[in-house]
């Protein structure tokens, strides 16, 4: 294990098991993002026909919007691993599920009826089906979007109780 990453995990903070938890889900969203950030951008230059496809929400093609989305979670990955600062890990998690959670929203009023391709050809390489990885990435989305607001809530009401 290397040096930041064990000086990551062995970092304590102030209060209960509430400070590890929020610690321990920042580094598994970050490991989450990591996987899924790789899995865009190697699907962004992939042949896959549905790369030429413009994205509904944003009008854009699917290849440029996964190289896109891809960098970002990668940012937000580093973030998360590499910090100290729990809460912006957290935050910035809350952010980037917030915006994945409202991109399902505009599909969603759209009408659009497909499976999300949210891990691009990985889920091929995995001979996953398109309906099972969907599923799986909206159960994982359910997972960053409590996990981050439940760790900021945890850092707002210790931050209070120190003050």
């Amino acid at each position: 294990m290397s040096a930041v990453v064990q000086q990551v995990v062995s970092q304590k903070l102030p209060g209960s098991g509430a400070g590890k938890w929020s610690r321990w889900f920042v580094l598994s969203a970050g490991g989450i993002l990591l996987i899924t950030g790789l899995a865009k951008i190697v699907s962004a230059f992939g042949k896959a026909k549905v790369l030429q496809n413009t994205d509904p929400v944003f009008g854009i093609s699917f290849a440029y919007l996964m190289l896109s989305v891809g960098i970002l979670e990668l940012a937000v990955s580093g973030v998360c691993l590499l910090t100290r600062k729990q809460s912006l890990g957290l935050g910035l998690t809350a952010w980037l599920s917030t915006c994945f959670l409202a991109y399902r929203g505009g599909l969603w009023y759209l009408g659009w009826q497909r499976p999300c391709s949210c891990l691009g050809n990985l889920t091929d390489t995995l001979h996953i089906s398109p309906h099972v990885a969907d599923v799986a990435m909206k159960i994982v989305l359910a997972y960053l979007l409590v996990g981050s607001y439940g760790g900021l809530l945890c850092l707002w009401k210790l931050n209070r109780k120190s003050i």
